[in-house]
């Protein structure tokens, strides 16, 4: 990225369309062609894996995985493994419903693997490569035997090789169609992918830094997390209290065994870091601070208050990596000198946020004015308000001091941006002022864009229930593309 540049924050569950949930579909080459035509470079999608329990995107039965509920059922269907009744059986209007995706659509998915012709020889080699191997049997126990990895028999819990040879033997039907779902899916985003890249487009995808515990990477690997013999964790991770919360964040995802994992040259983290490379041209690692330093708590805490700081792997866990100027950090949170450090020692530009920024500090790091090229501007990101939404919830008084702060701002910087009065004004006022900074790519999540509010939110941290259902209703507008279009064109991007 050698001069500024434009990106849209959009998740593929956010597109429109008539199967329930965002595909690798029509639709998705539709919103990028119209990202091209406007002069956007970058799409940036959250985590594509199979989500689990709670339906995010950051925890996943397993962290390389494809989210099988992106698979498009009209190129199923033009393969002729679907027919009209049952995709019109499969049709859902609206937010998303993970309730109803998990007891749909696997139904529908398994009819189109009823009719897949899984002797061809691509599919055989892609079984044969072992690149979904840990998943498949993990997802092939999960249909039959329900329930947590850890109630599991032993001998399959434990990984005996007899019970895998076993479980793929006498379950090979089930085994094929978890890899036939992640075939699908591979082929599917691979086309997608280099169709984006055709039009000049680049795509930014998202690596948690953890993950689930009931996933088949725990399952597969339990050496590198901090368990007891039974396989359960002893701490898990989280963020400490803070300004947001009294008690912190509890996560309750296991944590790394750091040490375990330097003792095998961090094959494991090696192998899914270039993973991510694969799949993505720009790579986000979220939750960045933790490679410095981690927050641990002790497992059955029933909060993060009595949490600890350990020193986590820094340099080290990105020695075996080529291409770390495809990399981002999300260095958003409790932040210190050892992270900023990391950061700029890895040459990794970090996040800012300017719903962040209008504080009354003016040593804030989210103001333009504090900005430096070496970053990634936002509006805001997946976690908090949308601008708009934000708006809305100030009281009176709130809202007139947000507003003569931003006001200030743009004095100071003398950015000629109109702040309207409505709540989309100062979306769109906002968007503006992103694009104007000196980061070397501004990214604007899509319901910014279109000043929508808190009903359009994707995610509230520490909550279980109804996050990651925002959907479009259509295709954003041509005059709204125009506008960001002449935006890209005011403040050269």
């Amino acid at each position: 990225m050698e001069r500024k540049e434009t990106g849209v924050l959009c998740h593929i569950s956010s597109l429109p369309g008539k199967y329930g949930i965002g595909s690798l579909g029509k639709e998705a080459y539709k919103f990028a062609k119209l990202l091209a035509k406007s002069g956007v470079k970058y799409w940036q999608v959250l985590p594509l894996v199979q989500t689990g329990y709670g339906d995010s995107p950051y925890s996943s039965v397993a962290c390389t995985s494809g989210n099988p509920y992106f698979i498009d059922l009209d190129m199923l269907a033009e393969e002729g493994l679907l027919t009209k009744e049952e995709r019109l059986a499969a049709q859902h209007e609206g937010a998303a419903d993970y309730g109803a995706l998990y007891k749909e659509r696997y139904v529908t998915l398994r009819k189109a693997f009823s009719r897949f012709f899984f002797d061809s020889e691509e599919f055989r080699a892609f079984v044969r490569s072992g690149v979904c191997e840990d998943y498949a049997l993990f997802m092939t126990a999960k249909k039959v035997y329900g329930e947590n990895f850890l109630f599991w028999d032993e001998p399959l819990k434990f990984r005996d090789p007899d019970a895998l040879e076993k479980l793929r033997t006498d379950f090979h039907e089930e085994y094929l169609f978890w890899n036939f779902l992640q075939y699908t899916f591979r082929r599917q985003w691979k086309a997608l992918k280099a169709y984006c890249n055709g039009l000049g487009l680049k795509i930014i995808g998202d690596i948690p830094l953890y993950v689930a515990g009931d996933s088949a990477d725990v399952w597969a690997h339990p050496e590198l997390f901090k368990l007891d013999k039974e396989l359960r964790p002893t701490k898990v991770a989280g963020v400490p209290p803070d300004y947001f919360s009294e008690t912190g964040q509890l996560w309750g995802n296991p944590i790394y065994d750091w040490s375990a994992h330097e003792k095998q040259n961090f094959a494991w983290w090696t192998d899914r870091l270039n993973n991510a490379l694969e799949t993505y041209d720009i790579v986000r690692i979220d939750h960045f601070r933790g490679i410095d330093r981690y927050y641990e708590i002790p497992a059955f805490a029933e909060n993060a208050v009595k949490g600890e700081w350990k020193a986590g792997p820094g340099k080290k866990l990105f020695a075996r990596i080529k291409d770390k100027d495809r990399f981002i950090a999300e260095d958003l949170g409790i932040i210190d000198e050892g992270v900023v450090s990391l950061r700029d020692g890895l040459g990794f530009p970090g996040m800012k946020v300017l719903l962040f920024a209008f504080d009354g500090d003016p040593e804030n790091e989210f103001l333009p004015s504090n900005i430096t090229e070496n970053s990634v501007c936002y509006t805001g990101t997946h976690d908090n308000d949308t601008v708009a939404g934000y708006v809305k919830t100030l009281s009176a008084e709130e809202l007139l001091l947000f507003r003569s702060r931003v006001a200030q701002t743009l004095q100071e910087q003398r950015k000629y941006i109109r702040l309207g009065k409505k709540p989309e004004d100062v979306a769109q006022a906002l968007c503006k002022l992103a694009l104007s900074v000196r980061s070397k790519l501004t990214v604007l999540p899509v319901q910014d864009i279109l000043g929508l509010d808190n009903s359009a939110r994707m995610n509230h941290p520490s909550t279980e229930q109804g996050n990651w259902r925002f959907r479009l209703e259509r295709r954003p507008r041509r005059g709204v593309m125009r506008r960001l279009k002449h935006w890209i064109k005011l403040y050269r991007r």
